[in-house]
């Protein structure tokens, strides 16, 4: 039987894991579980759960730090949580709602109620999140809602939008498998420069194959761009042979069987800026960043690219950092 979802169960007793493991096994999920809030973050890293059962009360780290840390996280603020109690006062519900619990259900449960209110988060999550199965980043539904809402806030945000410089040659060269690792560590370099320099309100989204999007305040977009930049030259060499990295490019065959020769995997990031309700569609956003994009991929390696006309530059287009380091102004 195919999995209908990762459910992860973290609760201190084992009798209540043993019957929800057999509840949702019985229809087709699949589980893991723990007996403590210490190690869940290690765990949902591992197993990337759609939705995780989250005992309030526990020894050691319980329920409510628990969810307090997951929703601190860039990579599993939007994951779904069901507080399970014993308790079935309000102001346990109400604690647990402040800080970010998707639903509760009270111990004892039946088994139908379990499974009702599992399928309703899970059917929910994905109609908002819109998620990639790959990298589990929401999509290109919940990034259009992100982007609007800044549009019609008015309030000052930037926009980065993040597209693999010869990703395709690599895919080609290597295979699929090997370009969806490539494909999960950029994701994962995304969320960990957004959660190490952005804020808890910082987006990170995969509009689909390699192209991302990252949505943060101005002051702070600049440097989860140039953080993303490090992490993933840093971290590509691992992907490639150590003769083809020693080597320096991929040589592969085109369509009229020339051989061409192509760099290593980069990124190129562009940056558009709106510092408060300039852009009032997002066609007009959009129009920016695939002439950024063009501009940026004009130079060689992992590029940030901005548009500086809103800056009175007479320059459209600005090479604000590479490869590393600091590009000339």
């Amino acid at each position: 039987m195919d999995s209908h979802g990762k459910i992860l169960v973290v609760d201190d007793d084992i009798t209540i894991r043993s019957i929800i493991r057999y509840t949702l096994e019985a229809e087709g999920f699949t589980v893991f579980e723990t007996d403590g809030g210490d190690n869940v973050e290690a765990i949902i890293a591992e197993s990337k759960p759609d939705l995780v059962l989250l005992d309030y009360h526990m020894p050691g780290k319980n329920g409510i730090e628990v969810l307090s840390d997951l929703r601190q996280c860039i990579s599993t603020k939007s994951l779904p949580v069901i507080m399970l109690t014993g308790n079935s006062e309000s102001k346990v519900k109400i604690e647990g709602l402040k800080n970010g619990a998707n639903d509760f259900l009270n111990k004892p449960f039946v088994s139908e109620e379990l499974l009702l209110r599992v399928r309703n988060i899970l059917q929910d999550n994905k109609k908002n999140r819109d998620a990639s199965p790959l990298t589990g980043l929401p999509g290109n539904h919940a990034i259009e809602n992100e982007l609007e809402m800044h549009i019609s806030s008015s309030n000052p945000y930037a926009l980065l939008y993040i597209d693999m410089d010869n990703f395709k040659a690599y895919n080609d060269y290597y295979g699929y498998s090997k370009g969806d690792t490539m494909l999960t560590l950029l994701a994962d370099v995304l969320s960990d420069s957004a959660q190490k320099c952005g804020d808890r309100d910082t987006f990170v989204g995969h509009v689909g194959g390699d192209d991302f999007v990252i949505m943060a305040t101005p002051d702070l977009a600049p440097d989860i761009a140039k953080k993303s930049i490090e992490q993933f030259d840093s971290r590509i060499e691992k992907l490639y042979e150590p003769e083809d990295w020693a080597r320096g490019y991929l040589e592969i065959g085109d369509r009229q069987g020339e051989m061409r020769r192509f760099p290593p995997t980069s990124i190129t990031i562009a940056m558009v800026c709106d510092q408060g309700g300039q852009f009032k569609h997002a066609g007009k956003v959009n129009a920016l960043v695939a002439e950024l994009k063009k501009y940026g991929k004009s130079y060689d390696g992992s590029v940030l690219v901005q548009d500086r006309r809103e800056a009175g530059s007479t320059e459209k287009c600005e090479l604000v950092y590479a490869g590393g380091k600091d590009a000339e102004l």
